[in-house]
């Protein structure tokens, strides 16, 4: 091969990174829930054709990333295995969480916070304080109820609580509240997934009700929203992350 033939190929389809990415797009499209995936599925899910499919999962199998069964189909291999059990073994969520809460509370110039359900409370894991002398103080470990404020109705609108007004929250993706469980404090939340509508918790911002009115709120909205799909897709792994909105479908 010529040198300008070699240089096209590193820049076409099958070579370089395009052919590296193709691999990765290939792993990707297996879900928690996938056992195997037939060679026409791992097609549609990834876009590519059967034969460049096919091509790729061949050598991907050559060092156990993936194994062809004998029906024909498609798993995970020993080796995806070990990645998998690397990424658990040395993944750090407060190293995830911190830089997202630090730019939520630089943008909206409120302290921002990371609630984890625990039995019937729903407890302050991770936060940062806002820019302002005068905000909303809550204690790392600190264990508040569920039903009263922002962070806690949204995780249990996610857990699959009846009533209007949860279904409300699941409509909107996002809840806030003014005073309820506080006087004079604000706060908007929404949820965190991880793969497969695995609800993790959720976000929020608070401070005084001086400050955050409902129509500020309001406008921090997105914002909350954005930095909740951050987290989720983040916290998933970079698979397949629930997006969070108006629009999206909560499957409980």
């Amino acid at each position: 091969m010529t040198d300008e033939n070699e240089r096209a190929a590193n820049s076409g389809e099958e070579g370089g990174v395009i052919a590296v990415t193709r691999a990765l797009r290939l792993l990707e499209a297996f879900g928690v829930a996938d056992a195997q995936l037939s060679l026409a599925e791992l097609s549609r899910r990834t876009g590519m054709h059967k034969t460049t499919a096919l091509r790729i999962a061949r050598t991907l199998a050559l060092d156990q990333y993936l194994v062809q069964k004998e029906d024909g189909t498609w798993r995970l291999g020993r080796a995806a295995g070990w990645l998998g059990a690397c990424y658990q073994a040395t993944f750090n969520v407060q190293e995830v969480v911190e830089p997202v809460l630090r730019e939520l509370a630089s943008r909206t110039g409120e302290s921002a916070s990371f609630y984890v359900r625990e039995g019937d409370a729903r407890t302050c894991l991770f936060r940062v304080e806002g820019p302002q002398a005068i905000r909303h103080h809550v204690r790392v470990g600190a264990a508040l109820p569920l039903n009263l404020g922002a962070p806690g109705r949204v995780i249990l609108a996610f857990s699959g609580e009846p009533g209007e007004t949860y279904e409300s929250i699941r409509r909107r993706g996002y809840h806030l509240s003014l005073g309820e469980r506080e006087p004079e404090v604000s706060s908007v939340s929404a949820p965190i997934f991880g793969v497969q509508w695995r609800l993790l918790g959720s976000v929020c911002i608070s401070g005084p009700t001086a400050r955050l009115p409902q129509a500020k709120l309001e406008e921090h909205a997105t914002t909350i929203i954005e930095a909740a799909n951050q987290l989720s897709y983040a916290l998933a792994g970079g698979q397949r992350p629930v997006r969070v909105g108006p629009t999206a479908t909560w499957h409980p």
